[in-house]
């Protein structure tokens, strides 16, 4: 068993009392957990620790593994420079992981090494590891990534893979804050999100529940605006097909921002608890319900990007679409999400094609093709792709933003020929203010420039 035994661990140089100098005390119950898994850890010997780190280099489609034979950081940044903490790299580990990665076509390695110095959130674990370890150690550094949690899991068992083929003794620290967004007096503010997304992965975890961790939804998981969810999804992988015991040591959300100790012990071979393929199916199955519930607008924003990504040709307009397609002109906009993440998202406020079917059909493969802040969607996306359909009412100019309704209009900020346009009822976007600093700044409009402000109405189709 290459495995030994994983932990998810928070990092706030807090907890340090060379940092906290006193208020390390209010978290005493997380720095009594962190000490309790750690000696578990050194009981273990381990020869490589593997420690994934959401303040390593990061990348939004690379996984970046530290390259060379050691590294060494201190808490300079957090007035405490005299705390280092020096490790020793696995090479041979980072250089065969790396190699499988290359084989699958998965991207990570070692390139764009942005800080090689350790970060905090790779050193407040090994600041409680090192002094618990009766024989050296050496430290894999893993950043993670902005891809999907089954390039994560997959990840994680390439990690298993190396170390079953090295032989090597390890133990996984996922290294990870839960919400930032608890208490309203706290460094980030309070969101409705953060206790729940931190109650349900704090329950996923003290109960090895890995498909629940998988699949916390995207918007609850960005609300709360958390830190640590990718380290556990890789974690899960590296414990794919093994029974597993969780057990959450403690939980605390002093600061404002929630501090989680959890520590996975596998129990032995369990070919049940294949959650990656778990995972896959049930995404295929929630697509599949989504595609037999969809309407004609969706249908026909779905089936234009299909065409045009798979064969280069822009799909006529059907003749057997509903009167409201064939007769009516209207602006509108298409929305693609992929995992839960916005994958691409075009419109017009006002309708410039013939009818309202050719409006869908040019919008959607201008969001999935030409939306700049994206790339191209590919052949091998198109079967995880989810659609929504705005069909908007003309827009009308108005004298207030108490003339605004988050939930029921959307709305036009304007300056000059520079607009920017934010849809209604998004997730995230909670008040008058936050939406037309958002659209005024998607206008690239300055927050003390003049403009005017417009609103609309959507009928939305998902």
């Amino acid at each position: 068993m290459s495995i030994l035994a994983a932990v998810a661990v928070p990092h706030p140089p807090i907890i340090l009392p060379e940092v906290g100098q006193g208020e390390e005390k209010k978290i005493a119950k997380t720095s009594a957990a962190y000490q309790e898994v750690m000696q578990r850890v050194a009981a273990l010997e381990p020869d490589t620790v593997v420690i994934t780190s959401p303040h390593a280099t990061m990348y939004s489609d690379y996984f970046h593994i530290s390259p060379g034979k050691k590294a060494m950081g201190d808490f300079a940044a957090f007035r405490a420079p005299e705390v280092q903490i020096e490790v020793d790299y696995d090479e041979a580990f980072a250089k065969t992981l790396a190699a499988k990665c290359m084989q699958e076509d998965l991207p990570a390695g070692f390139l764009g090494e942005r800080e090689p110095s350790l970060d905090h959130g790779t050193m407040i674990p090994l600041y409680f590891l090192q002094p618990e370890l009766t024989k050296p150690v050496k430290v894999v550094r893993i950043g993670l990534s902005g891809l999907s949690a089954d390039v994560h899991y997959r990840f994680g068992e390439l990690i298993r893979e190396t170390a079953d083929e090295l032989g090597r003794r390890v133990v996984f620290i996922a290294s990870g804050d839960l919400s930032h967004k608890l208490k309203a007096d706290g460094p980030y503010g309070f969101a409705k999100e953060g206790p729940v997304f931190d109650h349900d992965v704090t329950e996923a975890l003290d109960r090895a529940d890995f498909l629940s961790l998988l699949t916390i939804n995207h918007d609850l998981a960005e609300g709360a605006a958390e830190c640590g969810l990718r380290s556990f999804w890789i974690m899960t992988g590296a414990l794919d097909r093994q029974k597993v015991a969780g057990e959450l040591l403690s939980y605390e959300g002093t600061f404002g921002v929630g501090y989680g100790v959890a520590y996975l012990k596998p129990l032995g071979e369990d070919d049940s608890r294949d959650i990656g393929r778990q995972l896959l199916q049930k995404e295929k199955k929630d697509i599949e319900a989504l595609r037999a519930k969809e309407d004609g607008y969706v249908h026909l924003a779905r089936l234009s990007l299909e065409t045009y990504v798979r064969s280069h040709v822009v799909l006529p307009v059907p003749k057997d679409l509903p009167e409201d397609l064939q007769d009516r002109r209207a602006g509108c906009f298409v929305s693609i999400k992929k995992e839960g993440r916005l994958r691409g998202c075009i419109g017009t406020l006002a309708p410039g094609r013939r009818n309202l079917a050719e409006e869908i059909i040019c919008n959607a493969v201008s969001a999935g093709m030409h939306d700049p802040r994206f790339p191209q969607v590919t052949p091998e996306e198109l079967p995880r792709l989810v659609y929504d359909v705005d069909v908007l009412s003309e827009p009308e100019p108005i004298d207030s933003p108490k003339q605004l309704d988050v939930k029921r209009y959307g709305v036009i900020v304007q300056c000059g020929e520079r607009r920017g346009v934010l849809l209604p009822d998004l997730a995230g976007v909670d008040t008058v203010a936050q939406q037309i600093d958002i659209a005024r700044r998607k206008g690239n409009i300055g927050a003390k420039e003049k403009y005017t402000l417009w609103r609309f109405e959507v009928t939305r189709h998902v």
